[in-house]
């Protein structure tokens, strides 16, 4: 028996087959998942919620700005009042005293500005240094005590109504801590002045002093004594162990 003949069918074109290969075309050009507007919406909402961090970032660094520029400004400020206090106790103070012991020599007098400023250079000191309200009434205290007494003396004559006035805005610097040691240097340099002055107006003054008037105020017998510069003195000697100079 002989093989039987294989029977080729023959390709009948149907017209199907560009659609289906469009299809596959199709298929395979849509193999990125499609979004929809939800998707899109999400994805936009995911957009804007990664952006709100930069917002924050934004404002964190806007308050570090305002936080570096309150310090710097505090820092600034601190400064300023540290130099104000320290030209007070450094500079005032002494250059007040110097110029009251001067005042006093040349024109026997010491003007009630002299104390004026020291009372408003204590109290402008201890608001930039922040001393209490206690230590302050205390300094107050010193003050009184000393006015009251050497308000006294000047009622005998002894001393001038400016050295009284001296005397207590010192103790208003000094306070009840340094006012025995100031009050027992005033004493001893008062009578040393007073003796020294008692030679000097035993001795005739020379030819080319004797036209100075101030000399000869000084030189007079009945002329008094300048206590203002025992006053300075005195307060200059102790006021380099107070808290001002130490503290």
């Amino acid at each position: 028996m002989g093989s039987r003949p294989t029977k080729s069918v023959p390709r009948v074109d149907t017209g199907l087959e560009p659609a289906l290969h469009f299809g596959a075309d199709r298929t395979q050009t849509n193999d990125r998942p499609q979004t929809s507007g939800i998707a899109v919406r999400r994805e936009t909402g995911a957009t804007s919620s990664m952006r709100r961090p930069i917002v924050a970032n934004g404002t964190a660094r806007k308050r570090a700005l305002r936080f570096v520029r309150r310090r710097r400004y505090d820092t600034n400020s601190h400064d300023k009042t540290t130099m104000v206090a320290d030209a007070i106790r450094l500079v005032l103070f002494p250059a007040v005293m110097a110029f009251a012991a001067s005042s006093d020599l040349i024109t026997m007098t010491i003007s009630n500005r002299v104390s004026l400023i020291l009372v408003g250079g204590f109290f402008a000191l201890a608001l930039a240094t922040g001393m209490g309200a206690t230590d302050m009434l205390w300094h107050l205290g010193a003050a009184a005590v000393v006015l009251v007494a050497s308000f006294g003396f000047f009622t005998q004559g002894w001393i001038g109504g400016g050295d009284a006035k001296l005397a207590a805005a010192t103790a208003l610097w000094l306070g009840f801590d340094h006012l025995l040691p100031y009050l027992l240097y005033a004493s001893l340099f008062g009578g040393a002045l007073t003796l020294l002055l008692i030679q000097f107006r035993i001795v005739p003054l020379p030819r080319m002093l004797a036209g100075q008037e101030w000399l000869q105020r000084l030189h007079r017998k009945d002329g008094g004594v300048p206590y203002g510069i025992a006053l300075a003195a005195s307060a200059l000697a102790v006021y380099p162990e107070t808290a001002w100079m130490i503290g």
